[in-house]
């Protein structure tokens, strides 16, 4: 890991990506590339979890060799890509921006298909749910820590969807802005305990911006934090995970936040089942935000599921 003289400072990343604008369904995608001076011995797709940037990933990145080239995008309503126009960030829409970049990158020759897929979080669930769907896309799939939610009952969904209407009538929530870049920073490691200050400042730049109130707001729709009408299907997810052709790494921190409890009951452990070519991984000292918390661990597991 590059050594930070000073961690009240940024963490100054050893690879700089480029940032390239894409056209992606209607939207204004940007996409964070790291490219390779030659060969590439891998190439690698990483997709960000929820209320996240593209630019989260630069810390793994770092320790990655020189000759492994890495694409992420912003999601839709994330960092520097557009907003959706809707009300509500419906699921589907997601697995669309990814088959739509997929072949955007295809087709300018810079990724090749079947293509090597990381996803964390939020990500982590779509790119599952991608290989299953997409199977002869994916020649490695690498899950951190998208996990998957508890599952949900039918007669859950006259309460969802009136709390759904009632969310919509009220407007956007409201999201709240932060008086520097400093404060940002202090944000993340209240958030994670365990994140570098040099780090923090690094991601503060990325995770929010400086608007012309003065004040500093984060790069993200606030309709994300609007609850989702569609419950959670475990059958439908089980159903693509079942389809999955790829090799699975499949990562968790050692300490999970608490809404993961769920997965350590036997439901959830029966549900692993379903990845037929899945290894698991625990990574030490960690918790949700483990390509933060250990990246040197994580990119040394990665390399080895690869090779």
């Amino acid at each position: 890991m590059h050594a930070n003289p000073n961690p009240d400072e940024p963490y100054q990343p050893r690879r700089q990506p480029q940032g390239r604008r894409l056209s992606i369904r209607g939207l204004d995608y940007f996409l964070r590339h790291w490219p390779v001076s030659g060969p590439s011995r891998h190439q690698l797709l990483m997709l960000h979890g929820w209320m996240d940037v593209s630019a989260s990933f630069q810390f793994l990145v770092d320790q990655l060799p020189d000759d492994v080239e890495v694409f992420a995008p912003d999601w839709r309503g994330y960092g520097h890509s557009s907003s959706t126009p809707s009300d509500t960030y419906w699921f589907a829409d997601y697995l669309a921006d990814l088959d739509a970049l997929i072949a955007a990158l295809e087709s300018l020759g810079l990724l090749h298909r079947p293509l090597k897929l990381l996803g964390h979080s939020m990500g982590g669930n779509l790119a599952c749910l991608y290989a299953g769907i997409r199977p002869r896309s994916i020649t490695a799939l690498i899950n951190l820590e998208g996990v998957g939610m508890p599952a949900t009952d039918p007669s859950q969904a006259p309460a969802r969807y009136a709390q759904w209407l009632d969310e919509l009538a009220k407007g956007p929530p409201m999201m709240k802005p932060y008086a520097d870049q400093a404060a940002v920073a202090r944000r993340l490691m209240q958030n994670n305990h365990r994140l570098r200050a040099d780090f923090a400042a690094y991601l503060a730049s990325h995770w929010a911006a400086q608007a012309s109130d003065g004040q500093w707001h984060l790069l993200a729709d606030p309709k994300h934090k609007g609850i989702h009408p569609v419950l959670y299907r475990v059958d439908e997810v089980l159903a693509c995970w079942r389809q999955i052709e790829a090799p699975v790494l499949w990562v968790c921190s050692e300490h999970m936040n608490s809404w993961h409890d769920f997965v350590r009951t036997e439901a959830y452990q029966a549900r692993l089942g379903s990845i037929a070519r899945r290894q698991s991984l625990i990574i030490k000292d960690a918790g949700h935000m483990l390509h933060h918390d250990q990246p040197q661990a994580l990119a040394q597991a990665i390399m080895a599921f690869l090779q």
